[in-house]
């Protein structure tokens, strides 16, 4: 896939209109969503669409006359929204957890169990706070990734709750708020990883990749890079796993990352020894900017589907913004077939090192 095509955004028909979608965003053909944009009902005045992906549920929430507001970490999903919506919606870069307390009538969320427990908590508890008593709350999701759990919890802080439909693996509920929603817990979390001699710490919050450790990928690729790396971008790169290691190591580093809590992590993480951009793959970088070393360690999944056009755009990405004789290096599970990808680009592929994963180098000769 080339990065023009990765970065088109596409016309989708939905019911009463068409949205924006694109390579890479959440929320297409995901029967959550379209488990719970099509049978919410409308309560009150004002929506909040706590996961909204390309905005199919705050499409459904538009389409029922409720002011909404949609709030979404991916850059990917941002850009959708954004083209879908202009005015109409307030599309907001955020965390689900940062709402405002007592401004919605209505909460809609797709459980993001893929996330992890803690995220998908501090949504519920996001959405808790966000309503006002006697407003509702919708959530979908999957038995068989613990719908029932989060269901029983939102029962706990908000109150009445009724299972509304069955479809398949998939189930839909609404609650309504009775009583107070619980105060928001510190969030924040951190841990110590030893390399290279030296002790690093790392700040991180719930629901971004390998929090609270590093993940075996990134090691295994810190330890496969040369000592004098010149200018370095790290694609994806999560909360600065890859990235702090190599401060020392770099004539300047630049991080791109499309999640929002993992460049709030970065951000922490590097402060001002780094450039962290909030980016769908390079939209972020200026049009001609180029590097000496790229590294990453690519997502291959969307949700919690196995996608690999993202990680075929990170490939995309890293030969354009090489410059001559500059190298990319690139971890992946042993599995991945990414040396088609590398080899109908570069012109020299070669594999690093073998292990638990893999430890690819592409070099950009002309």
């Amino acid at each position: 896939m080339s990065l023009e095509v990765y970065h088109t955004l596409h016309k989708t028909p939905v019911k009463g209109g068409f949205l924006y979608t694109k390579a890479g965003a959440r929320g297409t053909q995901e029967p959550a969503y379209e488990l719970l944009a099509g049978h919410l009902e409308p309560h009150g005045q004002t929506a909040l669409d706590l996961n909204p992906g390309i905005g199919l549920v705050a499409h459904a929430l538009r389409r029922q006359e409720l002011t909404v507001q949609a709030i979404e970490t991916s850059r990917a999903s941002l850009r959708c929204l954004e083209a879908s919506f202009g005015a109409s919606v307030r599309v907001t870069r955020g965390l689900p957890w940062e709402t405002e307390p007592h401004s919605a009538d209505l909460v809609a969320l797709v459980l993001p169990a893929n996330r992890g427990t803690r995220y998908v908590e501090l949504s519920l508890l996001g959405a808790a706070r966000a309503l006002r008593t006697g407003g509702r709350l919708w959530i979908a999701g999957s038995k068989d990734k613990g719908f029932e759990h989060y269901f029983k919890l939102a029962q706990e802080w908000l109150g009445y709750g009724v299972l509304v439909r069955r479809e398949g693996a998939f189930r839909l509920a609404v609650l309504e708020k009775e009583k107070p929603a619980p105060d928001l817990p510190p969030v924040w979390q951190s841990f110590e990883w030893q390399f290279s001699g030296k002790t690093w710490h790392f700040y991180y919050l719930p629901g971004v990749f390998s929090g609270g450790h590093i993940d075996p990928g990134s090691a295994m690729l810190l330890r496969e890079l040369p000592h004098d790396l010149g200018h370095v971008l790290d694609i994806g790169g999560g909360y600065g796993a890859l990235s702090r290691p190599l401060v020392d190591r770099a004539q300047s580093l630049t991080l791109l990352e499309d999640d929002w809590a993992s460049v709030l992590c970065a951000q922490r993480n590097l402060g001002e020894q780094a450039t962290v951009l909030h980016s769908d793959v390079d939209s972020a970088l200026t049009p001609g900017q180029t590097f000496a070393t790229i590294v990453s360690n690519p997502p291959f999944h969307v949700g919690g589907l196995v996608v690999l056009e993202t990680a075929a755009a990170f490939i995309e990405a890293a030969y354009a913004r090489l410059e001559r004789g500059g190298k990319f290096y690139l971890v992946a599970n042993r599995f991945l077939p990414y040396e088609p990808l590398l080899e109908a680009r570069f012109a020299t592929v070669r594999t690093v090192a073998v292990n638990s994963h893999k430890v690819l180098m592409a070099h950009k000769l002309g």
